[in-house]
């Protein structure tokens, strides 16, 4: 008897199972069946109302697309992307591929380019390279094989393969947080160079002459480079010069635990410096922790400075002075300007995004003794 239940559940079991199968088969077949002549016809409109709707939401009346969007909500309807594609030679995707998102300025760049591009109707696909030529290359020839409209990448050192894929491919590319001045139309950001002397400048002018600094390893990051071109170039125009002993570099990660290390063995150096410049925002929170672990006056004993401009900086015990880069501003621009090309409409794009210099409580002048 207990067999005999056990076999009849079973059986009512499986048969159950396969009814509802069915229903759900039933119900994605039905709707994969509707189509954009459905919608249309449900709307009350021709299927080119529908196209233009969902493609260029902006000349379509706010009434007409309300109406519209509640009728593919209702019906579930999903466009076909490839048949969207095919007719109208654009995929409805931009590609970006940067170093890392654990940065905060490329994670409030991301966050913009996707606001952008979401209001035109397009989608961001996004990937890391990791500081690596060779997968961001990797990266591009899947985006491009995905079919995307255009890329957004960062810095001008890339791979010597890339530039002639994108131009083959004939995609309209742009990279973003660094700017050219002999190529402006080439990127879309901030002079990193400049950036950095203007800061070194302002140290030098509070009457440091002895400086460290903490720098991110410039390998494959002509960022990176460029910022700690622009220090010796500011030293040098005073004079100047940042001794071998105060000089920290070649940071992989860029992390806080690092930056702490680094701090304490400069610090350790006679004479010290006065002033610590840090290539990040990682950096400039590791050596203020760092300063305070060894009972140093920040800045009393030595003033401690940034680049980037996270959260945290404005929140430590003592707050940080740093290059605010307009992380948000750049995703926009970029978004724009690969759009007006993929559109290949009229766009006034302004190429240089100022950096600025927020002036917090981790600089000052020098120890009198210093002097």
């Amino acid at each position: 008897m207990g067999r005999t239940e056990r076999n009849w559940s079973s059986s009512k079991g499986e048969a159950g199972g396969r009814a509802e199968f069915e229903r759900g088969a039933s119900a994605e077949q039905s709707r994969l069946s509707i189509g954009l002549r459905d919608v249309a016809r449900a709307a009350g409109v021709s299927t080119a109302t529908v196209s233009r709707a969902i493609n260029r939401p902006d000349i379509v009346s706010d009434e007409l697309r309300t109406r519209i969007s509640a009728v593919i909500d209702h019906l579930g309807w999903v466009p076909d992307g490839a048949a969207r594609a095919l007719a109208t030679r654009r995929s409805g995707a931009v590609g970006a591929v940067f170093p890392t998102l654990s940065h905060g300025d490329f994670a409030r760049a991301a966050t913009a380019l996707q606001r952008e591009l979401l209001a035109e109707n397009y989608i961001l696909l996004l990937a890391c390279s990791e500081y690596d030529p060779a997968q961001e290359l990797r990266q591009v020839r899947k985006f491009l094989e995905r079919g995307v409209d255009g890329m957004i990448l960062v810095g001008h050192a890339h791979h010597a393969d890339l530039p002639g894929l994108l131009r083959r491919q004939r995609i309209p590319s742009i990279n973003t947080f660094v700017f050219n001045r002999d190529d402006p139309t080439s990127s879309i950001g901030p002079d990193n160079h400049k950036a950095l002397a203007e800061l070194t400048q302002y140290l030098v002018k509070l009457g440091h002459i002895r400086f460290g600094v903490i720098g991110q390893s410039t390998t494959n990051n002509d960022r990176a480079a460029a910022r700690l071109a622009g220090i010796r170039d500011a030293l040098g125009r005073h004079g100047l010069a940042v001794r071998p002993m105060h000089w920290g570099e070649g940071l992989e990660l860029s992390s806080v635990t690092e930056a702490r290390a680094i701090f304490r063995r400069i610090m350790k150096a006679s004479p010290r410096p006065t002033a610590i410049l840090c290539a990040n925002a990682y950096l400039a929170v590791g050596a203020e922790l760092e300063a305070l672990a060894m009972g140093l006056a920040v800045p009393g004993d030595v003033s401690i400075v940034g680049y980037d401009d996270t959260e945290v900086m404005s929140e430590l015990p003592v707050p940080i002075t740093t290059v605010r880069v307009p992380g948000d501003e750049v995703g926009r621009r970029a978004a724009r300007y690969i759009l007006a090309q993929i559109f290949r409409r009229v766009h006034e794009t302004v190429f240089e995004c100022d950096a600025q210099i927020i002036v917090r409580a981790s600089s000052g002048p020098p120890p009198r003794r210093a002097k």
